[in-house]
Parts: structure tokens; sequence; C-alpha cells
């Protein structure tokens, strides 16, 4: 999710308890994800996303590296045959045992409520437990939205969908699915933010795994301890950066189970093979301390080498649980931490930042569609960022690696074109000495400026981007003096939830005079200006990270190289179909955003169709990473696209024995 502190990086010393020697060692594990890699044959010097920043912290060693004497293993299994069945075909609703009656009823991942057949009601001695009316899923799912439309506050909503995962998980996502749209902002931003603001309060049954630092030196016994044991994905927090709200602590696990949903519902990747996690070190918010609902422990956050332990032993345990190929998603992670753990364990795991990583796809495939109504190149336009954090850097990072591809110049060249303001202005080469090693490759040469106007009015960019996580920072004289020098100025408010957005849609539409191309961390409604319908995009980290991570998982991939995120974006999302082409990727997605959409302005296409956006992004990554040789599930499938949609999850109900 998106959004930063406004402070600058704080000091990069949180994982100094850690031995050198563990990153530094030559030989690394297969199952590496690289943040990025400069190995590939014929790149010539165009280096990859954070891994210049991020290669001084492992000594230059390069996560593409492979010991050919390491095993690959890992990878799930359907257990029960679920997923490998038709619709048609019976199945066992086994648990530990068969799950009958009451106990059935009870069971999230079997039950079906009113669904259940007359013979099913038999079978499974659920005579007398149920009503005698037999209904449809379909009227099910009616059922369910005319309740949620009920309530008027959108935790309500948000607690009344958790209850309904907790009950009757192929209802849940047969409704999240159904209605995307209307509930993605329920579940995922801008409402997840309130949920972990209230976590304690409305906390009713664990949905994932709590890891604090009472369990020092027994998590892999703490992991033995969920129920599933083939996990695919994990979405992990430390809670201390949750959207632009800070530090939640312990009640940051609204982020991962949110996440995970999504996961689900958007990309199909299994329930089961989800696992949320919060990694609970403390918090140093005095609020939830003093809070007596507040369910994490109460102390000050750990840092330093008692931090490092405990993450290192989490990573470890993780991968003796559920083997090399588990995907571990850093979510919501301070800024001095999250590149750390990037640095630091993209060579020994299969990890991934979405704040950072997945934030630059999306960013990257709404800017590629925006030239469309702009026009020219990327190359052709100048980039001024308001926040020089891990979201800002990131996307940052990835356009200037995107730019020196398509003109095959030097990505330092490519990065003059790009412009960072952080806490203390415009980030430039007099700043040096005093720039965290994060931000030091956008320090150019300028004189110093204190504001984020003066800026604009000096650099004159045509593309303005914030990821600052504080609100209303792209003022009235701001979004005019973009529209002065600008036909179509490009405005992106990056910074979540809807309370921390730079700005509003109909502030940018307004103070543009209806000009402005604009997109959003959170949802905004349409606007209407001078008679015309704006329909403002969100850029929705929703659109990458589902279909990239089954991409992952269907490929069996061990590393994550740039050139996926790229694939992920570019062809996909960005990309507008041509007559004739036979890239079908680019085609399926074309037919989403529609000349209508363009002319209302909109960059991203609509959510209606995500699961088949999601299916396109995976083929696209599982497709590099066969190309790359990163892939481990051989031989490699004929058709990639049909293959993801295979695999992924249902909801459909099944008929029980």
């Amino acid at each position: 999710m998106i959004s930063l502190n406004s402070a600058s990086f704080l000091n990069n010393s949180g994982f100094s308890g850690i031995s050198r020697s563990v990153s530094q060692r030559k030989v690394l594990h297969p199952v590496a994800v690289a943040v990025g890699s400069n190995g590939r044959a014929g790149e010539g010097n165009v280096s990859v996303v954070m891994e210049s920043t991020l290669k001084d912290l492992r000594d230059g060693n390069s996560v593409i590296e492979v010991d050919s004497k390491s095993a690959v293993s890992g990878g799930v299994q359907d257990t029960y045959g679920e997923d490998s069945a038709t619709e048609e075909q019976l199945v066992t609703p086994w648990t530990l045992s068969v799950a009958s009656g009451y106990s059935l009823l009870r069971n999230p991942h079997h039950n079906k409520g009113l669904a259940f057949t007359d013979k099913e009601r038999d079978n499974h001695y659920l005579r007398g437990l149920l009503p005698p009316t037999v209904v449809s899923q379909a009227l099910q799912v009616k059922k369910m939205m005319h309740n949620i439309r009920q309530y008027a506050v959108p935790l309500q909503k948000y607690i009344a969908m958790m209850e309904l995962q907790e009950q009757n998980e192929k209802l849940f996502y047969r409704l999240l699915m159904d209605h995307v749209e209307e509930l993605l902002p329920v579940v995922y931003t801008p409402t997840v933010g309130e949920a972990c603001q209230k976590y304690g309060s409305i906390f009713r049954r664990p949905q994932g795994l709590f890891i604090s630092l009472n369990e020092k030196g027994k998590i892999l016994e703490v992991l033995k301890n969920w129920p599933e044991k083939n996990i695919q994905v994990i979405v992990v927090t430390d809670g201390e950066r949750i959207l632009g709200l800070g530090d939640l602590g312990c009640q940051g696990m609204g982020i991962p189970v949110g996440k995970l949903s999504l996961y689900t519902a958007l990309g199909g990747v299994r329930p089961s093979a989800c696992l949320p996690i919060t990694i609970d070190v403390g918090t140093n918010n005095q609020k939830l301390l003093d809070d007596e609902f507040y369910i994490g422990l109460r102390q000050k956050r750990a840092t330093g080498q008692e931090y490092a332990e405990l993450m290192h032993e989490f990573m470890s345990a993780v991968k003796q649980m559920y083997g090399e190929k588990v995907l571990i998603q850093f979510e919501d992670f301070a800024n001095h931490n999250a590149f750390d753990l990037l640095a630091r364990y993209g060579t020994t795991h299969l990890v991934f930042n979405d704040d950072i990583q997945g934030t630059a796809s999306v960013v990257l495939a709404g800017l590629i569609s925006a030239l469309n109504l702009v026009g020219g190149t990327l190359a052709e336009h100048t980039f001024l960022f308001l926040g020089a954090g891990e979201a800002g850097t990131g996307i940052a990072e990835l356009i200037a690696l995107e730019m020196s591809k398509q003109t095959q110049a030097p990505l330092e060249e490519a990065r003059k074109k790009i412009w960072l303001v952080d806490s203390k202005g415009l980030i430039v080469n007099s700043r040096m000495d005093s720039l965290q090693h994060f931000k030091k490759p956008w320090a150019h040469e300028h004189e110093p400026i204190k504001n984020l106007l003066d800026a604009v009015q000096a650099i004159k960019p045509t593309v303005l981007i914030g990821s600052s996580g504080v609100g209303r920072t792209f003022t009235k004289e701001v979004v005019e003096a973009m529209a002065s020098f600008n036909e179509k100025p490009i405005i992106l408010a990056l910074s979540n939830p809807t309370s921390q957005s730079e700005c509003t849609a109909e502030e940018a539409y307004t103070w543009s005079e209806g000009r402005a191309i604009f997109a959003s961390g959170s949802p905004f409604d349409p606007v209407e200006y001078n008679g015309k319908a704006f329909v403002p995009g969100q850029a929705n980290n929703a659109y990458i990270f589902p279909g990239f991570g089954l991409g992952l998982i269907i490929s069996g991939a061990i590393r994550v190289h740039d050139d996926m995120l790229l694939a992920a974006c570019k062809k996909n999302i960005a990309k507008r179909g041509k007559n004739g082409s036979s890239d079908r990727q680019a085609e399926a997605l074309a037919k989403q955003v529609t000349q209508e959409n363009f002319d209302k302005g909109m960059i991203y296409p609509p959510f209606s169709n995500i699961r088949k956006i999601s299916s396109q992004i995976a083929a696209n990554v599982a497709a590099k990473a066969y190309e790359l040789g990163l892939a481990t599930r051989l031989p490699q499938p004929e058709d990639l696209v049909e293959h993801a949609e295979n695999c992924m999850y249902s909801p459909v109900y099944r008929s029980f024995r």
C-alpha cells in the first residue's frame, strides 16, 4: 500500500545485530528473489530496480547467482483434490476427519449454509440443523449484498464481510468477486485503515498468526500451530507504517488479512495456501499503549539487534516449515527496515515488497497509459515526486529503468529527468553528505529549494507524483502552477488512506480547469466539471500483486527479476492493443481500457474484469521467469494464460459425497 511518512529515512541501522557473514556467503540458495540484477546478457549497463541501492548492503553480491548444487524444493500440493476436480465431480469435505453435522456448519472451508442439498443434509447429519429451504449460491450472494448495503458506516460493512469470511469462505469470495468494485474499498483501502486503528475493539477470532518477542526462540513451533501446512504466500507486517496512519503495532494485522483476501479474490490463489502474519515487537504509539483494548505487546518498539534476531529467526523458520519457494511479501514496514529486509533476504528467500515494487509497477503502468492522452515518450517528460521514501524511490527507479531501456541511455542519465522532494526540500547535490543512500541517486545539480511550490515552478515537471503520506499537500497554488505550463498535467496523489491523499479528485480537476490527468491511491467518486464527467483512476496495487504472485507460483519462480515487474505492467495495463497484433496479452487488456475510458481521463481499466487482467499478468510474469531461466515448474505450459486461468481458485460450491 502506498504512503510514507513525510520525514526522511531514519538511520539505516536496524539490522546491525546480524553478522555480515550471513549475507556475504558466495554460495546462495536458489530460492532467492532478486530485487534486481544486472547479470542478464545483452543489457549493457542497464541496472535494475533497487539493485544499485541494495548491492552495497550485499557487498557486491548479485541475487541472480544460483549455486548449481543447491536443491530446489517446496511447492504446494492440492491436498484435498478440490482444485483439480471439476465442478461436477464429488469431493469429500475432509478436515482431520470427515466433517459432518454441527462441525461442518462451523467449518468455513466447507460450509454452504442453506445451499446444502437434501442428499447432503442426510449424508452429513445436517437434518434439523438447518431450515428446510434449499437455496442457490447466487441467491445467497444477492441476500448478503442486500444486507451489507443496509449499513451506512464502512467499518460496519468491513466487520460484516470479515464475519462472512469466518463462516462461509466460498460465499465470501464469490461475493467479493461478483461485486469487486463496490466491495474492494471495504475489504481494502480506505476502510482497512480504520479497521486497523480499531482492530483491538473489533477483534473476534484469529485470522492469521501473531508472532511477538514472547515467541523468540520458538517461532517454528508457532508456525506449526497454523492448521494449514501447504502455504504458498505469506504477507507479513510489523505494523510500524500502516498506510499513512503510522505505527499501529499489532493492530496492523488488518493489512495482511486484506492483502491475502485479494490474492484469492483477484489472483486466484487458494485461501488455504495464504497465511497472514504480524510481527509484534511493540509500538511507539503512546495512544495505543494507553488503550485498554489494545491487543499487542505493551512496550516501546524493539530495535537493533533484538529486532534483527527476531526477524532472522522468523525468516529461517518460514523456509524450514514451508520450503524454499514460499513467497514472502513484506508489507508496511517503515523505511529504515523495508530496504534492509529486501537487501538481506533477497539472496536467501523468495521475497517481494509491495510498497516498493508493486507500487512502482502499477504507477509505471498508469504513466505509460497516460501517454495515450498527453503524447510523447517517458523520456520526453519530467517527473517531480513529493516523498522520497520506499514508494517514491521505488517508483522513480522503475521509471528510470524503463526510460533507459527505451532510449538505450545509461540509467544515470535517465535519472536526471526525475526529481524528488523530501521533508527538507528538493534533493540536490549540496545535500549529498546528509542523504540516506536510498536518496543519493536522485541528488542532481540545482540550487536548494525548500518547498514544493517553488520546486514545481523551478523544475516545471509534466508529471507530479505524491507518495508523502501527508494529506492536502498538493495545494491550489501547486496544481494551478502545474496547469500553467502543461496542457494536460499528470497528477498522481498516491498516499493512502483517503484522508492522507495529497489532493482530492475534485480539487485536481477544478484547479486545473478540467485538464488534469488524475489518479489516486484511494478511490474517489466521479467528478463533474463544466458539464463533463471525469472518472478518476485508482493507482491500486491490487492491479499488480495478485497476478504477479500467481505468476511466481505457477512458474515455480525462484527469484524476482525487474524484467518481471516491467512485464507485469508494461504489457498489460499500460499497453493499448493494435489491430492485427499477435500480442494476446496486450489485446486482452486493451479491451478493458476503451476509448470511452480514455475520454473520461481514466488511465487504468475498470476492476470489473480484474481476474482476466490478473491471469494476463500472471502469464507475462511466468513467461519472463521461463525466459530468464528462473522457473522450476517444467516443462513450460504451452498456453500460459490458459494455464493461469486453470490454476485459479473457484469459489463455486462443490457437491459433497
